[in-house]
C-alpha cells in the first residue's frame, strides 16, 4: 500500500525524462536520466559533421600558418594572370574601336619624333637626358649613382 502512495505522488518539478519518488529516504539519491536509445546512422553523421564544422577554424588556422608562403605565391602568380588578361581584354575592346587604333599609332609616332628631335640629335641635349636619368635614379634608388 505505501509503494502505491509512492507511485501515486511522482515529483512532477523534476526534468522531462526524470522521475523521483517523495519520500525522506531518496533526498540524496542522485536522479538519472533515462536510457539513451542507440544512436542512428544519420546522428552519427550528423555528429561527425557538427564536430568537424567546431574544429574548422582551427585546421584552417594551422594550414595557413605551416602554408603561408606557398599561398602568398600562388596568389600572386594568380593575381598576375588575372590582370594580364584584363588588360588584353581592354586592348582588345580599345582595337575594336574605329579609328582609335590609328589615333594613338600617331600620337606614338609624334612622341617618338619629338624625342628624337629634343634629346637624342645633339650631344649637349644627350648629356642633358643622362643628367636627368641619373636624377630619376637617385629619386628612386636613395643611393649616388
Amino acid at each position: 500500500m505505501e509503494t502505491k502512495q509512492q507511485l501515486e505522488s511522482l515529483n512532477t518539478s523534476t526534468p522531462e525524462g526524470m522521475l523521483a519518488l517523495e519520500s525522506a529516504d531518496n533526498q540524496n539519491l542522485p536522479k538519472l536520466p533515462p536510457a539513451s536509445e542507440p544512436e542512428t546512422q544519420w546522428q552519427r553523421i550528423s555528429r561527425k559533421t557538427s564536430e568537424f564544422f567546431e574544429q574548422l577554424p582551427e585546421y584552417l588556422g594551422n594550414f595557413f600558418e605551416t602554408n603561408k608562403q606557398s599561398l602568398i605565391t600562388v596568389s600572386l602568380i594568380l593575381a598576375a594572370i588575372i590582370t594580364t588578361k584584363v588588360v588584353l581584354a581592354v586592348l582588345d575592346a580599345i582595337n575594336g574601336i574605329p579609328l582609335l587604333a590609328p589615333i594613338f599609332e600617331l600620337i606614338g609616332i609624334s612622341y617618338t619624333t619629338w624625342f628624337v628631335f629634343r634629346y637624342l640629335l645633339n650631344s649637349s641635349n644627350r648629356q642633358e637626358l643622362n643628367q636627368e636619368i641619373k636624377s630619376l635614379k637617385q629619386q628612386f634608388i636613395g643611393e649616388e649613382v
